[in-house]
């Protein structure tokens, strides 16, 4: 073969070599890539959970006091009503009340 044949050859050959190693550069990039886009929606995820969940203990909390409140309400209703002469049937205006 002539020597132009080889030279060719063996541009061809560093050419390939070349593409493939740019194609794995590439793609070594693009994971990359993904892998800090995947931890930044990781991060971003994390702090929705915990504000999350400091929002519902929030919510708890407050249908406690709520409860505690309503309770506090109806105590005092009851000893209004105890108090009350005008009140004669406290049992029919209970009931009344648990339905509405």
């Amino acid at each position: 073969m002539d020597a132009w044949v080889w030279i060719v050859l063996i541009l061809i050959a560093v050419v390939v070599v070349a593409g493939i190693v740019a194609l794995t550069r590439g793609r070594e990039r693009r994971l990359e890539t993904k892998r800090a886009e995947a931890s930044a929606l990781r991060e971003r995820a994390e702090m929705c959970s915990e504000q999350a969940e400091r929002r519902e203990a929030i919510a708890e909390e407050q249908a406690r006091e709520a409860r505690r409140e309503r309770e506090a309400a109806e105590a005092t209703v009851q000893r209004a009503d105890e108090l009350d002469p005008d009140v004669e049937d406290r049992s029919a205006r209970d009931t009344s009340r648990d339905t509405s």
